[in-house]
């Protein structure tokens, strides 16, 4: 290499002039640059949507909706002598006097019906039977308040005599497969849950006379299909309605025992049946699309 060239080399620097764009190399427009910057801020406000949906989703399953009890009310009409109101209340699944209890108590309080029927799990976590007694206990009917058990108080089973004590003290009525009159022409009868427990239909319906109405209860609703032309009203639960509905689409998820029951009303060989979507939780402490429910069912001469 000579001196010149060796200088040269030396010497030559990159400055930005040196830099040229090849001639078919395209230069970024404004208008490009703006319409990126836009979708970007599109992509964040969407971001931001779907959060803030997702959280009222949430305060609402866990905060609003399980405590919006629905009241609905229905008419039937049968061979009585007088007019009947029933409560019909399932799944309670009581944790405490709280919220949801006081609103209930309201309830019943304010409707002032004739009897009170519940149709099981109205214990929540194990065998802690203290808060659904307290409850029971702000219950009051002039045909008394009537209950069966759900595979809740089947799962969690406590001692017979322990078990009568607790009903007895708060001054409800247990049927396990047995039966008694609320008036001359109204019978209750209820069998254990059919899906957990042993229910005896015969057992529970015997010595009743013919030509009363009779109310039949029981936890889970398949077990429809049995007593259906037994008794003329059948109460049920379990179900929850699903709990968590999506438009359109089947509960994600429900109970053994079920059948193709969900929720309200159902005919089959001349009995009605009722099935509650009651009014607590299981599972998970949430609902969605399927508020909790007390029912009142005026039987009617």
């Amino acid at each position: 290499m000579d001196m010149n060239r060796r200088n040269l080399v030396l010497h030559w620097h990159v400055s930005p002039s040196n830099i040229q764009a090849p001639a078919n190399f395209p230069s970024p427009s404004p208008s490009h640059v703006v319409a990126k910057s836009h979708r970007r801020k599109w992509l964040g406000a969407t971001a931001w949507l779907l959060a803030a949906m997702v959280l009222l989703l949430a305060i609402d399953a866990t905060l609003i909706e399980p405590f919006r009890i629905q009241v609905t009310h229905y008419q039937l009409h049968a061979p009585v002598s007088a007019p009947l109101k029933i409560a019909h209340l399932s799944d309670i699944h009581t944790h405490g006097f709280g919220r949801r209890e006081r609103r209930l108590v309201e309830i019943l309080r304010a409707e002032n019906p004739d009897v009170i029927l519940i149709t099981g799990d109205t214990v929540g976590l194990m065998n802690l039977y203290a808060p659904a007694q307290n409850l029971y206990r702000q219950m009051h009917a002039p045909l008394g308040v009537w209950v069966v058990r759900g595979n809740f108080e089947n799962t969690y089973r406590i001692s017979m005599r322990r078990e009568r004590a607790i009903y007895d003290d708060a001054g409800v009525n247990l049927l396990v497969n047995a039966n008694h009159p609320l008036r001359p022409d109204v019978w209750v009868a209820g069998v254990d849950d059919p899906t957990t427990g042993d229910a005896k239909l015969d057992a529970a319906l015997a010595g009743i006379p013919a030509g009363a109405f009779t109310i039949l209860l029981f936890h889970s609703p398949a077990f429809f299909d049995v007593v259906a032309g037994r008794a003329q009203l059948c109460l049920a639960g379990h179900t929850h309605g699903g709990q968590v509905r999506i438009p359109w689409m089947k509960p994600l998820w429900l109970p053994k025992g079920v059948g193709r029951f969900l929720e309200g009303w159902y005919e089959q060989q001349g009995s009605n049946m009722y099935v509650s979507r009651g009014l607590g939780m299981s599972k998970l402490p949430i609902r969605f699309l399927c508020r909790p429910e007390v029912t009142f069912i005026s039987v009617e001469p």
